[in-house]
């Protein structure tokens, strides 16, 4: 379904490099003021989308719009696009206040009015009184920050982020994620932001668009895609999971290939081949289905444990618990059960 407000709106786009299909019809849209995630792992087809929108790189086939213009064939220094690069991509020889300044002298806009943004634009990304200063004088987060200003200053109609963070250490990478997100708000700016970090994507977006093998394979929401994944792939690659496969037996009653039925909430037709996604958190001491298990192991991780059950009919199930008493041994025998409404059918 269209939606009304969309700011991008990329349809059927394709792409190959040789025999190698990077991009397989992609659409997609993206509302004013939202932040959509693409996220998939290396080779998914995420960066050649990200520079198709860009202009860095010509479709085979389909077409991109922003604010319903069309911008397919038009050269990237005119598409009103700020961009962010995993390596920054700043100017060694130019000051903070220089890099940022770029873009403003690249459009001819008046001196006094370029002060003017720059001085916002860093007091935006709290580098203020660090206008003097060169690149290699900063650190990973602060050149990081700078590379924001820049792709801010001039106020474009969308901005791209390609997996800005992926330099940074993971606890400064975890401060940026907040700070983006506040920004992106803050500003009200269309933004795509790539990741293959699929916790990245849960913490900082309105929509997640999982990608594989050059296709979609579902937009929605954090919660819809954590909770309602839609194949087997995106239950897989978001969070963890025990996926197992069978079929529809019975109204509510999925019947598993390795043996065993399991209570579930369905409204997929009596027969129907299907995917049964269980995650681990979602397992207690009791519901309606009931697992037996030894734990073959078992990983303290603080606020709770990890453990791995061999259960009956041969089937391994991955269950998380709060950190209540000692961390279970191996071999030790333990029974979990989980309820009909955290079992999701796909």
């Amino acid at each position: 379904m269209r939606a009304a407000s969309a700011e991008l709106r990329v349809e059927g786009i394709g792409k190959r490099f040789g025999d190698v299909v990077a991009l397989d019809r992609v659409s997609l849209e993206v509302a004013q003021g939202e932040l959509l995630t693409i996220l998939g792992p290396s080779g998914s087809g995420k960066t050649t989308l990200l520079k198709v929108v860009a202009g860095f790189e010509a479709p085979d086939g389909g077409s991109v719009r922003l604010g319903g213009a069309e911008i397919t064939s038009l050269p990237a220094a005119r598409r009103d696009i700020g961009m962010v690069f995993q390596n920054y991509a700043l100017f060694p020889h130019l000051t903070v206040k220089g890099n940022v300044a770029f873009p403003l002298e690249m459009r001819n806009v008046a001196k006094a009015e370029i002060d003017k943004r720059v001085t916002e634009a860093l007091a935006m990304v709290e580098l203020e009184g660090y206008e003097a200063r060169l690149p290699r004088q900063l650190s990973g987060g602060q050149q990081q920050r700078v590379a924001l200003a820049r792709a801010i200053v001039f106020n474009p109609r969308l901005l791209l982020l390609d997996e800005p963070f992926g330099a940074l250490d993971r606890k400064l990478r975890e401060t940026m994620q907040l700070e983006v997100r506040r920004l992106q708000r803050r500003l009200g700016v269309t933004t795509i932001f790539i990741t293959h970090d699929q916790e990245e994507a849960l913490i900082l977006s309105d929509r997640i668009a999982v990608m594989h093998r050059g296709a979609v394979q579902q937009i929605a929401t954090t919660t819809e895609i954590y909770e309602r994944p839609a194949n087997d792939f995106v239950a897989d690659f978001v969070g963890e999971s025990n996926i197992f496969h069978g079929t529809l037996s019975a109204p509510g009653t999925v019947t598993l290939l390795r043996g065993g039925t399991l209570a579930v909430r369905s409204d997929k037709p009596v027969g129907a081949g299907v995917g049964v996604l269980m995650r681990p958190e979602r397992f207690g001491p009791s519901g309606a289905n009931r697992f037996a298990g030894e734990v073959i192991e078992s990983v303290y991780l603080g606020t709770g444990f990890k453990l791995r059950l061999a259960c009956e009919g041969g089937i391994e199930l991955l269950v998380r618990q709060p950190a209540r008493g000692p961390l279970p041994t191996a071999g030790a025998r333990i029974t979990v059960g989980i309820d009909p409404e955290s079992v999701h059918v796909f």
